[in-house]
């Protein structure tokens, strides 16, 4: 039978079971006393920020990263004191591509204190990871961040693999490693802005970001580990679904799917 609303799993604590309605103090103590705490997100699910929300005000962070910010515009934030549609406004949220700022507004009311980083790339750098690799485009410390190295054979199929169920299964085979390329680039660049605000804030740390950044075998966690594996990492994931087997996070959480529209009509609609 089907529980309503939120569900928890721990994927390192076996003691943790399914808890509706107390999800995030179940889960609190799994991430605190770490470093950096990553928080997946499915971009528009408005359950995952709520969750956010909370743990941000329980684990009272040092500095929160956004993988949605750039740097000049969490200096916007950590300027304004008004965190609701004064924000809004000089984020210029409504243009920026990102889901309703209803949906991330309780996250930034929650910061309180806490400094604001933003770890978003220009898309140009995205898109040159696809042609020119993720070290060519990271530039210095690529071999720090692990930008040096191949992927072994059997994840980078798997991440081709995950690339092309992402995009719907459209994109032409000769694309995907150039997709993997520019996932390794947001992975790393994402972990050097955090590594910087865990030298120039303390700790802890939090990262809001969507899911896919937070798994601790090819996320952000993997490359922290090569890049400061003395700096306790941990993650949550946050789905829609229960996984079928063990997720890769430190702990997850499950909500009900958000309502959206079919993101694969569009493709369908060309055809």
């Amino acid at each position: 039978m089907r529980i309503p609303g939120l569900l928890l799993a721990a994927a390192l604590l076996s003691s943790l079971t399914s808890c509706a309605g107390h999800d995030v103090a179940a889960v609190a103590p799994i991430l605190a006393g770490a470093d950096i705490v990553i928080l997946g997100e499915v971009h528009d699910n408005p359950a995952h920020h709520d969750n956010q929300a909370a743990l941000i005000t329980r684990l009272a962070p040092a500095a929160v990263a956004f993988e949605m910010l750039s740097p000049a515009q969490a200096a916007t934030v950590n300027r304004l004191q008004d965190r609701g549609d004064a924000l809004r406004d000089a984020l210029a949220w409504d243009s920026s591509g990102w889901p309703d700022w209803s949906l991330y507004q309780p996250v930034f009311a929650a910061l309180g204190d806490a400094r604001a980083y933003g770890m978003a790339l220009p898309r140009e750098d995205v898109s040159r990871a696809v042609g020119e690799g993720a070290a060519a485009v990271f530039g210095a410390q690529a071999d720090t961040f692990g930008l040096d190295t191949p992927l072994p054979p059997a994840q980078q199929r798997a991440r081709e693999a995950h690339q092309q169920e992402a995009h719907c299964n459209m994109l032409p085979a000769q694309m995907l490693g150039g997709m993997v390329e520019a996932q390794r680039l947001r992975d790393a660049a994402f972990s050097r802005t955090t590594l910087q605000a865990l030298a120039e804030q303390g700790r802890p740390v939090l990262v809001v970001t969507g899911t896919g950044h937070a798994r601790s075998d090819w996320g952000m966690p993997a490359v922290l580990r090569v890049a400061a594996p003395e700096v306790k990492v941990v993650s949550l994931g946050q789905l829609e679904a229960a996984p079928e087997a063990d997720a890769p996070f430190d702990a997850w959480l499950v909500a009900d799917p958000a309502p959206r529209e079919d993101p694969c009509a569009a493709f369908a609609a060309r055809e």
